[in-house]
């Protein structure tokens, strides 16, 4: 007799557990519109680097001699008696002043933009009649297909980067505020060594010992263990700090009195509870690693052409005729500038959010 209210009662459970959002949904629903923009917009730039291929138009490292430095082309869309035909379509520019590198558009014709076609989002029949969506630059190749391979550059330096850092800050900076003593003194005054140098001018340096006509992936690589190497001392001290703390905690003597070795303690207890600071501080630490990549590749010694990064790409604009005549050159810096302020606002969106004085 009793078991149909029971059932019913956990039908009722199931039915009102189904309608409560998931955690993922209700921290979007709790997050500011500039956290979700944020988060929509990193998102982006990784799916972008992730199919890079099929997101750029063009191959990067293709050159139409004919259009150097072509402002970006406008876009239409077709009448729908010609979208058998293609949906949108522009006209292609030719260039009227040599000298000047100034182009004008040829209205009497019209050049198809094919979507999902030849493997991309959107291109044209021929790379020799291209489509510039965002311009190109002083050698004639496709801005926006540079920008989305740069993507791979410049959004995973920050992943692997912090991954490289935060692995080592955190394994050191536990073992050095548990262990404490002569190992702790040698750990912190080494760090204090690396946190009194120079930050941007060590590395500088560093990158200059960058063997020449090395590859790209090579040089990524490279940049990131430089950046890596220079980042984790600051980051090891305060773990240190932390983990001195909770090292007199009843539960970790709790586990010292059992029997557990240093080891255990130190993966079990001691990195576990400074694991929401690191997940915090790795997000607004991205951003550095990005911007120390463009500089790098700014300056020259990092990415190499003709493989791209948003650092490289911004190269052209050191020249102020350059940006006066073509000002669409700096449109990679906006990318640039959205990451890093898109890291900074997700970055204290989770500062505030595991912050032991707002829970609940």
């Amino acid at each position: 007799m009793n078991a149909v209210p029971a059932l019913q009662a956990n039908l009722q459970g199931a039915a009102i557990s189904a309608r409560k959002p998931s955690s993922v949904a209700r921290e979007w629903r709790l997050a500011s519109r500039t956290v979700r923009f944020s988060a929509i917009c990193l998102a982006i730039f990784y799916l972008l680097a992730a199919a890079s291929p099929f997101f750029a138009s063009y191959d990067p490292t293709y050159q139409n001699r004919e259009m150097p430095d072509c402002p970006p082309m406008s876009i239409h869309l077709s009448a729908p008696s010609e979208w058998s035909r293609s949906l949108f379509y522009s006209h292609p520019m030719h260039m009227q002043d040599k000298q000047a590198r100034k182009f004008s558009a040829d209205n009497s014709q019209r050049l198809d933009i094919h979507l999902f076609s030849h493997g991309h989002l959107f291109t044209t029949d021929s790379e020799s009649e291209p489509y510039f969506m965002l311009g190109s630059d002083g050698l004639g190749r496709d801005l926006y297909s540079r920008i989305v391979y740069g993507s791979r550059v410049s959004m995973c330096v920050g992943l692997i980067g912090v991954l490289i850092t935060f692995s080592l800050g955190i394994t050191i900076g536990a073992l050095s505020g548990y262990i404490g003593g002569t190992v702790d003194f040698l750990i912190m005054r080494w760090s204090e060594i690396e946190m009194s140098l120079p930050a941007f001018y060590f590395l500088l340096a560093l990158a200059a010992v960058i063997p020449s006509g090395l590859s790209a992936v090579a040089t990524f690589f490279m940049i990131v263990a430089i950046m890596s190497f220079i980042s984790w001392a600051g980051f090891a001290r305060i773990i240190r700090g932390m983990a001195s703390s909770v090292r007199s905690r009843p539960y970790v003597e709790a586990a010292r009195a059992l029997g557990a070795s240093r080891w255990r303690i130190i993966t079990r207890h001691i990195i576990p509870s400074v694991m929401g600071y690191a997940i915090v501080a790795a997000t607004l630490s991205i951003p550095g690693f990005i911007l120390g990549e463009s500089a790098l590749s700014l300056l020259g010694l990092g990415i190499q052409e003709p493989a791209a990064s948003w650092g490289n790409l911004l190269a052209q604009a050191q020249d102020v005729q350059n940006l006066a005549r073509y000002p669409w050159i700096l449109i990679p810096g906006i990318f640039i500038f959205l990451a890093v302020m898109s890291f900074n606002f997700l970055g204290d969106h989770l500062r505030d959010r595991l912050d032991p004085a707002n829970a609940g």
